[in-house]
This record gives structure tokens, sequence and C-alpha cells, in this order.
């Protein structure tokens, strides 16, 4: 089944087990606990890796004590041994008493929020020296803890932090050098240059600081810098980036939080009652607020910054099987397990499209996969370690399982069956009910040759109701439920397509109840649906989890380099299921992904390019080009038709071809109408809707999690996600991983409507994310302002659409808006500049530079040498246009914000070089490298320059004896400006700067010449590699212009993207996957899954 990717157990599973038995790694104990299931004793591991840990969820319980054995501090540490093996683990924290309650040593507590505080530190310490994956951390309040109103809005204020930390360090930056320029702008002499009394520029300059905030004491000490000969300062600046300084300086950043809500505060909500906040020492009450007024935090906070999410306690609990040892208080990151504190579960998911063959679910292999992984995560829990003494027998005796399923959404459009249709909602209640029933019977079974669990016995009526109830819900009774006060949503069985599904579910849950009673069931708990990241990627799924498909139309890479764009293998088979004739289906599909062909296109085709000149050799050409392109405009230029053509048969001047913004089927007179309609034949339109022959009524089973292409608007409701949860809710032992997404424009209001429907309708456990609510992902309106098709294309476009036109933008920007520059610098004969070898994908890439004096880069060439001579050509006159626009003004920082994270193959891994391990495409890699090697861009790369990675400069000989002789001033001056000639900027990744000769004050600088320093030591003088409040004599214009270029998250985000890194390659390729993050270049995420 693994090798068939039907089915896959959790990421821990994969990392740990079998390290010992098959290859024989071992290492000292770590501090873990397993009970030997022969003697059934506890027992001390002595090896890290005999006993592997294969269970990804954890949750623990923490005492109201600081040092003790079970304590705060001690979590920490039972956290960190999680963390190293890749598992992920929460916490409820609110037995710890709140800011001010009695300590017992007289004083007052300082309350919940400093010790969460510590632990946030510790996990995100955690998170990049683990051996496998970040910390995956969830966090846990009651609602009625008198801290809660902090803990709510905790993240808010955090993010509140970050945005006056970024836009104060860069009013500092500029108000700061703007009193410094006001000194260097005075005439008169020295002394008075330093007095606002004479010096009316610095006046006002001081009072325009002050204006803004800035301390008296900074403005104070950049006059006294001044005094000295310093005349200007470089301040820290910072950004809103998810891995900026700026994030790391606040707390909060490391988890997920969620609210533990009772039905009698949702009660006192909806009747706008009291709602009273207990002390956690002498249950006295603490406060009283209105529970309406705690609401509204909820849902600001939801809104504004994703968190908390909500876990419906008295919901949880009434499906509980083992009450008799505690409630259920907590659960694992991704909210799918739920269970006593100090439990474990390892999961596992089936990919359920597997099952779907010849047009019906085989439903007979599903039922034997279900009893063989229930029976492989049984054997799991007995062959495992554990991080603590109380988790490792906790999690023998009760042996929690979490078996679940991925692909749904995939299934569902195999089938012909809309996401947001009762025909699909049936679907999943049918086979969750299947799978948890079987996996309950099988557990029972298990139980008759090897006993129930161990608290099976006093539990035994608690989870015996618990199966009645969910065999009530697969008969699909609406009453007769028992103990539960939230009605669970039945399944549907008028509206499942395969009647035998609905009575393999009955059969299920009677074979369940029915062994159950007779031996007690071996398991506490058997399933749960996870957010199966990782795993996804491992059983090559559609979808994820219980969650819909996120596009129709997928980019495949070809086996000997070059890509090509196929739809989603569930649309054609859903077209057939709807009845439509294979002719039919080809034209719906090419709607979808184009012709690849001017052929028959609207507007522009054989017919009307041969009427401006066209023959049959450049209709060739640009037929051979199509077969790869998103936009045909890239495909009617100069490099595919030649320059000779382009000049001489369609008379376009050589300054216009060579101009980066050159529309050549513009000039050709087309209009952007024609231009779009054939762009749309050609290229496909990424979408359905519109589509030829497809039936309107049929769109809704095309819908996805968002809008498709450019012209797409159809997408899957709030509502949509919700009662699919719901339908499947009825049906698992644990919960359910998802976060619900929200359009940007959602109110506070939409979220607490979106809480309030989950807990109607017996969700255990939600999250909701409104899109655009993080820092980190900041909307793209400003360039396209004065730009409505462009607006609309940034509102509704594809990702690619979208970066397109953001680059158009900035382009524009630049060359037209700022630069005006009519003048090319050519570079001299003889210039400096280095080459780079890389593999980039399996794909050799030569890049090389070359640069003006003054180590400004001037020109690049690609070379591609085994590549088609088509590809080659294209890259060396993609080169060959950057120069040109290098050479007449426009900034690499610019090139490098327009095609860094641009995808398309060749990409993947790369060899050869030190700072970029992988690229999602050649211009990202080539982008990449340019931005480290002349802009000191670190945070687009893997592996930060530093050091002995690079060819450090150094003395030759003189390296290895004593100074011989006192270098003079002179001498040192004479080989500093020789240095500058020879050096290549690029080549020593910027580890010299730009200006070596800027500096016109300052004691430093004195004292170096007149000391004779040799220039190694003087350049270190003059350039100190030390970081916060660093002094320099001027700032480069690349800085200045840095700081103003569009950052890395900001392209991510409008290529469909979060905006933020992953934490494991550091590309900004971050999905949301239920209540997680995965990244879709290396698989990684952020949760245990």
């Amino acid at each position: 089944m693994l090798a068939r990717q039907m089915a896959a157990p959790n990421s821990p599973q994969w990392f740990n087990t079998g390290l010992h038995w098959a290859y024989g790694i071992d290492g000292p104990g770590q501090g873990h606990y397993y009970v030997d299931f022969k003697t059934g004793e506890l027992t001390r591991s002595s090896s890290a890796y005999e006993h592997p840990q294969p269970h990804a969820c954890f949750i623990q319980s923490v005492k109201d004590d600081l040092v003790g054995e079970g304590g705060i501090m001690d979590l920490w540490v039972r956290e960190a041994r999680l963390f190293k093996y890749g598992s992920g683990t929460g916490t409820n924290f609110s037995s710890l008493r709140a800011a001010g309650e009695r300590l017992s040593g007289g004083g007052k507590s300082s309350g919940l929020m400093g010790f969460l505080k510590i632990g946030d530190r510790a996990a995100g310490a955690i998170k990049s020296g683990g051996t496998t994956r970040r910390a995956a951390k969830m966090v846990i309040c009651d609602a009625d803890h008198p801290d809660i109103q902090e803990f709510i809005n905790w993240k808010v204020k955090e993010e509140q932090k970050v945005a006056s930390i970024v836009a104060g360090s860069k009013m500092h930056e500029l108000k700061l050098n703007a009193i410094f320029a006001a000194i260097r702008a005075w005439d008169g002499s020295t002394e008075d240059a330093v007095d606002p009394k004479k010096n009316d520029q610095l006046k006002a300059a001081i009072r325009g600081a002050k204006q803004v905030q800035i301390p008296e004491t900074y403005v104070k000490r950049v006059l006294d810098y001044a005094k000295q000969g310093y005349d200007s300062i470089e301040f820290p600046t910072y950004d809103t980036d998810w891995d900026s300084e700026a994030y790391a300086s606040v707390s909060g950043q490391n988890s997920n939080n969620s609210i533990r809500v009772t039905d009698a505060f949702l009660k006192a909500v909806r009747d706008d009652a009291d709602w009273a906040l207990i002390n956690r020492v002498d249950g006295s009450v603490a406060k009283t607020i209105k529970a309406r007024d705690l609401w509204e935090d909820v849902g600001h906070a939801a809104w504004a910054c994703a968190d908390p999410g909500i876990q419906y306690h008295d919901t949880v609990n009434a499906w509980h099987t083992c009450p008799e040892d505690g409630e259920i208080r907590g659960s694992n990151p991704c909210s799918e397990y739920m269970f006593l504190d100090d439990t474990a579960c390892n999961l596992a998911s089936m990919n359920l499209l597997k099952f779907y063959t010849d047009g019906r679910f085989d439903a007979d292999s599903y039922v034997h996969a279900t009893r063989l992984w229930t029976v492989t995560l049984e054997i799991s829990v007995t062959m495992a370690q554990f991080p603590s003494k109380e988790i490792a027998q906790r999690s023998y005796d009760f042996r929690t399982l979490g078996l679940g399923y991925a692909n749904i959404g995939g299934l569902l459009m195999n089938m012909g069956l809309g996401y947001d249709s009762d025909e699909g909602r049936a679907l999943c209640g049918a086979l969750t009910a299947i799978m948890t029933g079987v996996a309950y019977a099988t557990s029972a079974e298990m139980a008759g040759e090897l006993g129930a669990f161990a608290g099976y016995k006093r539990n035994a009526g608690h989870m015996l109701r618990v199966i009645r109830n969910h065999r009530n819900a697969a008969y699909g009774a609406t009453e007769g439920y028992d103990g539960l006060a939230v009605k669970p949503v039945p399944l549907d069985h008028r509206n499942c397509p395969d009647a035998r599904l609905v009575d393999l579910a009955m059969a299920s849950w009677d074979e369940a109840l029915k062994l159950g009673e007779k031996h007690g069931y071996r398991n506490a708990q058997a399933t749960v649906i996870a957010p199966t990241g990782t795993i996804g990627l491992v059983m090559d799924c559609d979808t994820t989890g219980i969650e819909p498909d996120f596009a129709l139309v997928k980019f495949k890479k070809l086996a000997g380099g070059g890509y090509f764009k196929i739809i989603n293998h569930s649309v054609p088979a859903a077209l057939e299921k709807l009845g439509y004739s294979s002719a039919k289906i080809e034209e719906i599909v090419s709607h979808a992904v184009g012709h690849s062909s001017i052929g028959n296109a609207p507007g522009i085709n054989p017919a009307s390019l041969i009427g401006h000149g066209f023959g049959v050799n450049e209709l060739a050409k640009i037929e051979a080009a199509l077969g790869s392109a998103f936009d045909i405009r890239f495909v009617f230029n100069q490099w595919t038709l030649g320059e000779e053509f382009c000049s001489g048969v369609l008379g376009i001047p050589a300054d216009r071809l060579g101009d980066p913004g050159f529309d050549l089927l513009s000039h050709l007179g087309y209009s952007r109408r024609d231009i779009e309609a054939a762009n749309d034949h050609v290229c496909g339109t990424m979408t359905l809707e519109g589509a030829p022959h497809l039936d309107p009524s049929h769109y809704r089973i095309f819908d996805c999690a968002n809008p498709c292409g450019k012209t797409g608007k159809r997408y899957l409701s709030v509502e949509s996600h919700i009662t699919m949860m719901a339908a499947a809710q009825s049906f698992i032992s644990g919960a359910i991983s998802k976060t619900i997404n929200m359009a940007n424009d959602a109110t506070i209001e939409d979220c607490q409507k979106a809480y309030q429907l989950s807990w109607s309708l017996g969700v255990k456990a939600n999250a909701l994310y409104r899109d655009g609510s993080k820092l980190s992902q900041p909307l793209a309106a400003s360039l396209v302002e004065d730009d409505d098709e462009a607006a609309e294309i940034l509102e509704s476009g594809t990702p690619h659409q979208k970066a397109q036109v953001l680059a158009e933008k900035i382009v524009e920007k630049i060359i037209i808006k700022e630069v005006r520059k009519s003048n090319r610098e050519k570079l001299p004969d003889r210039r400096k500049g280095y080459t780079q070898k890389a593999i980039v994908g399996g794909h050799k890439v030569y890049l090389r530079t070359g640069e003006y004096q003054d180590g400004q880069l001037g020109e690049i060439f690609i070379d591609m040498h085994k590549e088609g001579a088509g590809f080659r050509a294209m890259m060396n006159n993609f080169a060959i246009a950057v120069s040109v626009g290098l050479q007449y003004g426009v900034p690499l920082e610019e090139f490098v914000d327009a095609f860094t994270f641009t995808k398309f193959e060749p990409a993947g891994m790369v060899q050869g070089n030190d700072s970029i391990k992988s690229a999602t495409s050649i211009l990202d890699y080539i982008f990449r490298e340019l931005a480290v090697s002349y802009l000191d861009r670190t945070d687009l790369a893997h592996v930060k320059p530093s050091g002995a990675s690079f060819d450090d400069l150094g003395r030759g000989e003189e390296e290895g004896v004593s100074n011989i002789k006192e270098m003079s001033g002179e001498a040192a001056s004479r080989s500093l400006e020789v240095l500058k000639q020879i050096s290549s900027t690029g080549y020593l990744r910027k580890r010299l700067p730009q200006e070596l000769m800027v500096f016109q004050g300052g004691q430093a600088l004195a004292r170096a010449i007149g000391n004779g320093t040799d220039p190694v030591s003087l350049l270190a003088t003059l350039v100190p590699e030390t970081v916060g409040g660093t002094l320099t004599a001027a700032t480069t214009s690349t800085t200045a212009i840095a700081t103003a270029s569009m950052d890395a998250r900001t392209k991510a985000r409008l290529q469909g993207y979060e905006g933020e890194a992953c934490g494991e390659c550091g590309n900004y390729t971050l999905v949301r996957n239920g209540t997680c993050m995965k990244c879709n270049t290396c698989g990684a995420t952020s949760g245990c899954s």
C-alpha cells in the first residue's frame, strides 16, 4: 500500500522508525520512557532509537508549579524532547494562576502570560535546531481564566509592536539622516553648522524629528556625532517579513493559540449575559465581564491576526470515551487529536482516490485497508517510547490511534460531485462512518485476543454510549442521542450517491457495537482527520485531509527539461462521468489550458499575421514557442523572430526592440482585446467558467478553494467548508484539522458567525484565516492605483498574471516615472566580473558578469551549453535585455524583485553555489545570485555569505610573517585604490563596499591613515562588520534603493502563497494546510503530520 500510494503513516514514523532495527543507528537515552509490553513495567529508555518515537501528536499537562516535576519549567524540557524528534505538542495552561493571585511565599503571581512567553521563546529557539522540522506547538486557555482577555489579544498586540518597530526604525533612519543632511548643507563655519540657532535648516530638521516622536537623546547624539566629524548614521531598519528581526523580537509567534469555550459561555453570548472569570487558587470570582465583550475580542483577534482558534469544550467531552479519567482539556497543535492530558497519538491516512476505480468506489478494499492500518497503528503503540513517564504510561493504557484519510476533494471531483453539495457531504459522511466503524470493530477484535485497553473497564458504560451515538448518526437519526446537548449531523442516506456505502456504514457500526459489548475495545480512540501535509506529497494527493482542490490547472515537469500545462486529471474524469463526449471534453479542457497554437485563434492568427509580413518560417517559430508560453506577448519578440526580421520586415527601430517594455503585438496595431482573446485561446483561461459546451449548472463540481484564472469568479464559501466538516465530525473519534479561509473583505461579524455555525453543527474545533490578516502579507494595490485594468488583474488574476502585471508596473515606475535616463552608459572595454558555475535542477548554468569601474553591475551573460538552441538563445537574449536595462540605469534591485520566485522548469536543487541551494526557476537562481553578490541581499540566500565560506582577501606571503615594515599612509591609499580597480564586487560577495572613498571624516579614519595601517586592516577600520547603529560617512545609493524596493514576501503573495518563508528550505512557498502551513517546494509543514 505504501508503494501504490494508497496510505502512509505520519512523518515521525518515517523519520524515526527502523533507524536502529535496520541500520543499527544508536545513541544514549534522551530521558524517554516506554512500557515493556512483555512485563507491563514502565522502563527508562537506554537508547535514543531502539524504541522509536513514531507518534506525531502529544497533549501534555502542566502543574501550577514553577520547578517541580510536571511543572512549568519541566514542561519546556518535555517539549524539547518532542520537537527534537519531529513531533508536536499542545497544552492547556489554564491551571496556572492568574496575574495578581497569591503565591505560597506571600507574593503575587506574574500570571499566565509571562510563562507563555518563556515557552514561546524556547519553541522559537528549537525550531531551527531540531533534527527534522520546526517546532509545532499549541497553547490553550479556558474562557473563564482571569487572564483570558490578555491571551486573546496577545498576538494582536504583538503584531502591533512589529508594526511600530518597522515604522519607527525607518522613521529614525529618515529623520536622523535628515539632521546630518542639514549639517552637511551648511556653508558657514563648522561650529555654526551644528547650532540650530544659527542653522535654520538644522532647526527645521530637528523640529521634524521631534514631531514624529524621535527621542531627544537620539537627536542630541546625532549632533554629538557631527561635532566629531561623522556625517551620517546607519540606523538599523526592519520589515514585516515573517522571519525578520522585528517578528523575532516579539512574543507569541511560535504556537497556534486556541481558547476553550463552553456551551454556557456561548449561551451567555446569545443572551448578552455576564461571564465570571475564576481564580485558579481558591475558585473565587476574579472579575465579571460581559460575555459579548469577550466574544467581540475573539472575533476581532481572529479577524486581525488569525488567532485564537476555538475549541468547543462541552462538545468535545460529550463524545469523550473515558471521562472517568478526567476531562479532555487540550489538543495537539493541529487540533485533530483531542484526548486526556499526557497522552499521544500516532497518525496514518488513506488516499481515498486510490480506491476509486472503473467509475466506482471499491468499498471492500477500503474496509480491508482500514483494518490493516488499525492493526499497524496499534503495533506502533507497543514499540514506541515517550518523553515522560506519565505519557508513556497513559499512552500505553489508553492506546489512542489516529487513522484518517486524504484526497476527499479529488475523489468528489472525479465522481462528478461538488464539494459544496448534499451528495458530496453525504459521501464524505458515509466514508468517514465506514472508516471509524470498521476501526472500532477491528479494535474490539484485537481486544478479544489481547484484552481491552487498561482504562476500559471503568469507562465501559461511557464508551459504549459514545459508540451508540455514532451508530445512531450512521442510521441517519435526528433524535435518540444520549448525553449530547448539541446534536450531530446525521448521515444523509437519501443523498448518498452509493447506497451500498450507506449499508456498509450502518453494518460497520452494528459490528463495532456488538463486538465492543462482548470484548471491549483495544483502543480508546481510533480516528482523526489530520492535515496530511508531508504525507500528502508522499501519496501524490491532489488535496490534503478534508480540503477541496485549490486549482484546476497544474504544471508538470518534463523528463528532458521544460514543463507543460495539464488539466487536473479529476476534470476529464468528472466531465466523462457527467456524460460529455470526448470531443466536447477536449474543447472544455482546451478552454482552461489553451490550444498552444494560433491556428484558429481570434484576432491574432496566421491570416492576420501574413498581412503584416510574417512568412512560413516566422509562423513556424511562433508555433514552436507557444507550447510552454504563459502569455503570447512573451513569444512575439526579437528573440523568437530574429532581429533581422523585426527590423527589416516589420520596420521596428533597434532602440525600440531593446526596450524591455516593448510590446510587438501592440506595435503591429492589435488591440488589447485582440491580444487577450488570442491569449485565452492559446494559453488558456485557467478556469472552466465560460468553457464551450459546459453546462453552467455543472460549475459547482469544479469549484475550488480559490478563484481560478483571471476571469474565474467562483470559489467555495465559508459555510461549505464548515458543513463538510460537520458531515464528517459525527463519525470521528477525535476532531478535524482545518482552517477556514475567508476573503480579505470578511468582517469581524463574519468571523463570529463562522464560529457560531461550527458550534451549532457539532464541530469540535475550528480556526479562521482571513486573507491578508498578517502583517507579513501586504497588499499590492499601491503600484496600480492609476490603472484599473492592472488592478483588476491583481484582484482576480492567476498568480502568474499578478506577477507579470506587478513586474510591468515596477519597470514602468522606474523607467518612465523615476529614472528618465536617456543615455546608455557603456561599460569599459576591459572590465571586471566573475563567473559562477552551478547546476539547477540537473541543468548546468554559467553566469558571467561585467562591472563598471566602481563595482556596479553593468551586464550579465547566461550560458546553458547543453540545452536546445531555442532555449539557449532565449536565455542569451534575455541576458542582453537585462544588460541593456542596467546600462540605461534600471537598478538591479528592480530586476531582482521582478524575477525572484518566478516558477518554471528547470527548477529544484542547486549544486555548486555556496549560498543558493534551491531555486524555483533559472531566473530565480540568477537573480538570487546577483542579489547576494551585488546587493548584499542575504535574505535571498539559503546559506549566509561569511568569512571562510568565500575567497577572503589576503596579503600573500605577508600573512605568514610579522610586519617587517610600517606602511605609510600614502602607500595605504595607493594600495586601496589599486584594490578598488581590480577587485570584482560580485566575486567578493560585496565583502568590500562598492564605493571605498566616500568617507569624509571621523577619528577612526584619521588614526588608521596616520598609523600607516595596511589596506586590509584599513578596510576593516572603514567598514566594521557590525550591526545596529554602525556609523558610516554616507549611505550608498544601493542601500537607499534596496530600502524602497519591494521585498520577497510580496511577490510570494502575488504568486498565491502566504508570504512567509519555509523554515526548512527558505522558500516563500507556504500554503495553508488545515491549521498548519505546508511548503510546496520541500513538503515541510509547520504542524505535526
